[in-house]
């Protein structure tokens, strides 16, 4: 039986802190893909958070890694963890809804499930998870639309690559547990973004130009959010959360994204979503309380 921890009303407090920070980054990126491409918005995102990490970083006086190993595992993780997903749900969000774009990437906690289970002896699936990823496929199906999927255009597309992140997302988890094990979260998360930078700046200045800061304000300002608040200060928000609630408490916050998305998106860009979008969100949460273990404690005698 896995003990999970309680959860405070501090972590509470901090995981709908980080929830909403992360909800609005959805409409931050979509503001700011109106005057830069996607592979721009991705390059300013990771670049400035990549410079307030590493104050933070050199603030604190914490030492730096010398192994090879671990630099390579820093680079490993800007690919699947920032590159890959970042790259693919930015472009994604030139075609759907930033509400639809933060309910699909709910799913990465159940293609982490099955990533865990290929790749590592210990994370094998069990009938209660095998149950929760049937579910949560289920309402990926459903939020999806297998409709869109017969008739094949480029918001299916779309859609798909929003996936695509969140399989990459689960990649990263893998990764990390491979290559950083032991360092600090500070140095880690500046070593992540510091990867996916090296690579972003110049494969978005050959595919879309030179990146400038001769933008309009409104730009500006979404950039910094969504650069300095939703990935730099959310990073390390994250881990005190982790370390206050545990993993699986944290999965949490993947339902706790959404509404904040959706509300923000119908309020800031006019934004509506089918009625099966949410139908997939309650499947998709559903799925996620199953893998949780939430839903099994409340049947009498039954563990996790």
């Amino acid at each position: 039986m896995n003990i999970q921890k309680s959860i405070s009303t501090r972590a509470w407090a901090e995981m709908l802190l980080l929830a909403a920070i992360w909800g609005a980054s959805f409409v931050s990126i979509r503001i700011a893909l109106d005057e830069v491409g996607p592979l721009t918005a991705v390059a300013h995102r990771v670049g400035w958070a990549a410079l307030a990490l590493w104050t933070i970083v050199w603030i604190m006086r914490l030492p730096l890694p010398r192994e090879p190993k671990v630099w390579f595992g820093f680079l490993g993780m800007g690919v699947l963890n920032n590159v890959i997903p970042f790259g693919l749900m930015a472009w994604g969000q030139l075609h759907i809804e930033s509400g639809l774009t933060s309910i699909l990437n709910a799913a990465t906690a159940i293609f982490g499930v099955i990533v865990a289970a290929i790749f590592f002896a210990d994370e094998r699936v069990t009938w209660p998870k095998a149950i929760g990823v049937c579910l949560g496929f289920a309402g990926v199906a459903t939020a999806i639309g297998l409709q869109n999927l017969r008739n094949f255009d480029l918001r299916s597309l779309a859609q798909l690559a929003v996936i695509g992140g969140t399989i990459s997302y689960a990649l990263a988890s893998v990764w990390a547990r491979k290559f950083l094990g032991g360092q600090p979260p500070q140095v880690a998360a500046a070593g992540m973004v510091t990867g996916s930078t090296l690579i972003m700046l110049p494969l978005a200045w050959m595919v879309e130009g030179p990146l400038t800061l001769r933008l309009q304000s409104e730009t500006m300002l979404a950039i910094g959010y969504y650069s300095l608040v939703a990935t730099g200060l959310a990073y390390l928000l994250y881990y005190r959360v982790l370390a206050m609630a545990g993993s699986g408490n944290l999965m949490l916050v993947t339902l706790l994204i959404p509404p904040f998305a959706i509300v923000l998106g119908a309020v800031l860009l006019q934004e509506t979503l089918r009625t099966a979008a949410y139908g997939g969100f309650a499947l998709l949460a559903l799925g996620l309380l199953v893998l949780d273990g939430r839903i099994w404690r409340l049947i009498p005698g039954q563990v996790r």
